[in-house]
């Protein structure tokens, strides 16, 4: 059965940059107005405020576009709105126009509704799929009690205000008002209530086990609660509602406690107790700090809690820690008890302020280095690779900011290639192309509507035309796009340093970087890491996040190339700033992806789901599938790549990435069929000989489109010789890393100044590295390249800002600004999705929502359509993607029938002449009697299928769904929550 996506309880002049003040703050230093009157200059470059014709901005419920205050009240903050939160469909409404999707904050989830804040403690995952196809699991939204205030009917919920890691809801009617501050692992929910009683409405009679004076102990479905009111009130039950006057001081709280059905009473009221301490000690603020040593070559975390006494002087709470936190956890010892969440076990700490993680950087490079592939054979063969690409490195198929950054990505691969190999006539053609591209990009002239960035003064973002994968509408992607230009300025800048002043074009990289994670609190055009959770430790994708099982993310590869992108252009450029918030992104991120996404330890996912990674994080689960395909190589690959030498992250567990592999292998059935370079690149972490052995066997594939051969050999190659990665020694300096093979370890630094360095590694290898080079000593040696442009001082004690003033060595201490139904959120290759609309359309935009009547069963359950309604889209051209499959997620409801089960066939006419050449036929999907969408999902599997895939031309596809089983009709949501994904580009 497929997963259920319910909603439940749910109804239905720009100014311009130019301030002095403004820039300083940037730092980007004097702002100009350009040559015309919608223009902005920053240094040589420049962006529009002027929206370029035809170009989309942010969509959704009323004035959202131009408004995206509405749904604040007066007390938010000042600035820019937070995107890409996990509670960011509360203030971007894009389909929901009154409350929120679900918030999967961890321990507890939530939803907003006219009558309060529902709170979900979910621990039984629901698990659909297979083991070897795709699959999914979800700890679904199922919720256990409504809080709010006797007779609230609010017809919206606001937003009041929001710290680092909280958010608070804002209710009224009119009569009644209600605030609740909830927040990522916060087993606490902080109420402030006017014109009522505190009421708490359960699904269910809630089972009592202590009532005593001002705090009410309460099971529901099994999970254990607890209500604290202030000093001198009571609580009241009655049936499934729980009540407090308060004693007329309007706040409490609820906690839920980390308990199991087999926790005694005594256990849960002692522990009711110890939690009670810090009932009224309400969380107003979080707040995060982070430094990077680089002679220890750790970066430290720091997480504050202001609190607000409501009654009493104390301070501290309780706070809950995910995986990725307490394990690099230091003084402080969490309580045994813990709580079952999405992301696994969440440990707790009770009474503090703040704690402190402290983890290993482990280091990043320019670029694997050529210690096998700089002489004989293996020269010649790299030779010919780069040869085949050296007349154009840069191969930009699209225009928009995705796939032109994809072919950035190339270039800088090729260049830093290049440059290892003394191929000065390949190398400056790739630095060349880069140059032309990003300074086409960097530049807004007048009456130019495409290649350039528009600063949305509303949003506080930086938007470039043309857009892809919802980066405009939806806010999605900008860390996915913006992070390959980015890196590729990076390597530009080793080269041609005076392109990457301020005075020229640094200062519109560094605005690209501020709109995706901006580093500075102090610069207010931007929020404070837009696309960066600070507390779940890593990005999201979609910039709005309503989905009913959270916001999500896919490529989280993509997400550390623009975490890499910052410490290469850091470190370039001189900007310790940058390179220091790359550095907490990247470490604190590259943890995370190892628990979250590949769950290399097997403590994380449920223990049914049977995978051992997925394809996509989503707030409340995961997915062994993708936004775009379900073939197996691509569900892995794209937590592959870009790969670079800012992803060794994903080689820290070589057994683990044999076992992705072999995973990989035997759900595909055989070896790749596709993304070959991607899986060999990333076995090689893992086991180079392996790899170089599967490229040299099957060399007549076809390079994925963000990847060269020369790349892919390059990388294989020298892989084979150094081993895999050596966590257990560290440098003093950012680019590093170390390798060991049969015992032998090799190190390896770069140098990108125009002066000799030396860096020292933690177990006492001191290594001299001549301006410009990188060098490997060790097993396998090697020096090489030229890249002198300038960088960070050997031995800075600070480094000039973009501005030209002094910066400090530490890194600024970065607030938080900042749900599956399909909308797509991602930018990785192409997907030709389509939307059921109304008036049977299978269309290329969301449209407006709305519903459809599937008629109740014919009686004849033979896998064929009886009555269906159907679906079409003509006039299709469009390439198919050689192994890909036809994907769909479409969301039923047959309210309380019994028996009811959707049926779904996709047909395919390749060239219009009305006659289908490739019919899949999906099996039915059961509905539960309850009230409220589920996904329909092609995870069903298909049970028959005739003809094949060919390119469209003028063709058609047609979708049709009727009931297979069952005595009643169905209905079919239309728009945002119902898509078809064909194999096609």
């Amino acid at each position: 059965m497929g997963s259920v996506v319910r909603r439940v309880g749910s109804g239905g002049g720009r100014a311009l940059v130019v301030a002095v003040a403004a820039a300083v703050v940037a730092g980007l230093g004097a702002v100009a107005l350009g040559g015309t009157a919608d223009a902005a200059t920053v240094g040589a470059g420049s962006y529009t405020e002027t929206l370029p014709a035809g170009a989309s901005l942010p969509a959704g419920c009323g004035d959202l576009a131009t408004n995206p205050r509405q749904f604040l009240t007066a007390n938010a903050p000042a600035g820019p709105v937070p995107t890409n939160d996990w509670w960011s469909s509360l203030v971007y409404k894009k389909f929901d126009c009154s409350y929120s999707e679900n918030l999967h904050a961890h321990p507890t989830s939530y939803d907003t509704t006219s009558g309060g804040l529902g709170f979900s403690y979910n621990t039984t995952p629901q698990i659909s799929g297979s083991a070897t196809g795709v699959g999914e699991y979800h700890y679904i939204y199922q919720e256990d009690f409504t809080a709010g205030v006797t007779g609230l009917n609010a017809p919206r919920t606001l937003v009041d205000s929001w710290t680092d890691w909280t958010v608070t809801p804002y209710w009224s009617d009119g009569t009644r008002t209600m605030k609740a501050t909830i927040g990522h692992g916060l087993p606490f929910a902080y109420f402030q209530v006017t014109g009522g009683n505190a009421q708490i409405t359960a699904k269910s009679t809630p089972a009592v086990w202590s009532n005593s004076g001002s705090r009410i102990g309460y099971s529901v479905a099994g999970k254990d609660y607890v209500a604290y009111a202030p000093a001198g009130a009571t609580w009241s039950v009655s049936g499934s509602v729980i009540t407090s006057t308060l004693a007329g001081k309007g706040y409490f709280s609820i906690a839920v406690l980390p308990t199991t059905p087999s926790t005694s009473t005594a256990d849960k009221t002692a522990l009711a107790g110890s939690y009670g301490t810090y009932a009224h000690n309400h969380v107003t603020g979080t707040r995060v700090s982070y430094s990077y040593n680089q002679g220890t070559s750790r970066v430290a975390t720091t997480y504050t809690y202001t609190t607000t006494a409501r009654e009493g002087s104390g301070t501290g709470t309780v706070i809950g820690l995910y995986p990725h936190q307490w394990r690099a956890l230091t003084g402080a010892t969490p309580i045994s008890q813990t709580y079952v969440t999405a992301r696994g076990a969440m440990k707790n700490l009770v009474g503090a302020s703040s704690y402190t993680t402290s983890a290993v950087y482990n280091g990043v490079l320019p670029e694997v280095p050529a210690v096998a592939t700089s002489s004989g054979a293996d020269l010649a063969t790299l030779n010919g690779y780069l040869d085949q690409v050296k007349d154009n490195p840069v191969n930009v198929t699209k225009n928009d900011t995705y796939w032109t950054g994809k072919a950035l990505g190339i270039g800088a691969r090729i260049a830093e290639i290049a440059d290892q190999l003394g191929r000065t006539d390949v190398r400056d053609t790739a630095l060349a192309a880069i140059r032309t591209q990003l300074t086409d990009w960097f530049t807004a002239s007048q009456g130019k509507t495409q290649k350039l960035f528009y600063y949305d003064r509303n949003w506080g973002t930086l938007i470039g035309y043309p857009a892809s994968y919802g980066s405009d509408a939806e806010l999605n992607d900008h860390h996915f796009h913006y992070g390959y230009y980015i890196a590729a300025a990076a390597t530009l800048a080793k080269f041609d340093p005076a392109w990457a002043t301020s005075a020229r074009y640094g200062g519109m990289v560094d605005l690209l970087i501020r709109d995706a994670n901006n580093y500075d609190r102090g610069d207010n055009r931007f929020p404070f890491l837009r696309d960066f959770d600070i507390y779940a430790g890593h990005d999201w994708a979609a910039g709005h996040g309503a989905f009913f099982a959270g916001n999500n993310q896919e490529s989280s590869s993509e997400g550390m190339n623009f975490a890499n992108g910052l410490i290469q252009w850091g470190q370039a450029t001189g900007n310790t700033a940058i390179r220091d918030a790359g550095i907490f992104i990247w470490t604190t991120q590259s943890a995370a992806i190892n628990e979250y996404w590949f769950d290399t330890r097997n403590e994380n996912f449920p223990s049914a789901f049977g995978h051992g990674t997925v394809g996509m994080v989503w707030g409340d689960g995961g997915a062994y599938s993708t936004w775009f395909a379900s073939a197996p190589e691509q569900i892995h690959g794209i937590n592959m790549l870009p790969v670079t030498g800012g992803h060794f992250y994903m080689g820290n567990d070589p057994a683990y990435v044999k076992r992705n592999y072999a995973e990989m292998v035997t759900n595909a059935g055989h070896e790749p069929a596709l993304w070959q370079d991607i899986a060999w690149q990333y076995l090689a972490l893992g086991d180079g000989d392996a790899a170089l052995a599967k490229f040299r066997a099957n060399s007549g594939y076809t390079p994925e489109e963000g990847e060269t051969k020369a790349h892919t050999f390059h990388w294989i190659r020298n892989l084979a010789a150094l081993g895999t990665s050596d966590l257990s020694v560290t440098a003093n300096h950012p680019l590093y890393r170390v390798f060991t093979k049969n015992g032998a370890k090799t190190y390896v630094a770069s140098n990108i100044t125009n002066a000799a360095l030396t860096v020292t590694f933690s177990d006492g290898k001191v290594l001299t590295l001549p301006a410009g080079r990188t060098v490997a000593s060790g097993a396998v040696n090697f020096s090489g390249g030229n890249a002198t442009g300038g960088g960070i001082n050997p031995s800075p004690t600070s480094s000039p800002s973009p501005t030209g003033s002094s910066s400090p060595t530490t890194s600024p201490s970065p607030t938080s600004s900042s749900s599956p139904t399909p909308s797509p959120s991602t930018s990785n290759p192409p997907a030709a999705v389509r939307y059921l609309q109304t008036g049977g359309a299978l269309a290329g935009t969301a449209g407006s929502a709305g519903t459809a009547t599937v008629a109740k069963a014919s009686g004849t359950n033979d896998n064929q359509p009886h009555s269906p309604t159907t679906f079409t889209a003509t006039g299709l051209n469009l390439a198919y993607r050689s192994g890909a499959a036809t994907a769909f997620a479409i969301s039923v409801d047959s309210g309380t029938s019994v028996g009811n089960a959707s049926q779904v066939r996709v047909s395919y006419d390749l060239t219009g002449n009305g006659s289908f050449d490739r019919v899949e036929t999906f099996r039915y999907f059961a509905t539960d009697p309850v009230p409220g969408w589920e996904r329909y999902s092609d995870a069903a599997g298909q049970i028959t299928t005739t003809g094949a895939f060919g390119n469209l031309a003028n063709g058609t596809v047609k979708v049709e769904i009727w009931s297979a089983i069952g005595s009643a009709p169905s209905t079919v949501s239309l728009g945002a929550l119902s898509t078809v994904t064909l194999p096609y580009q």
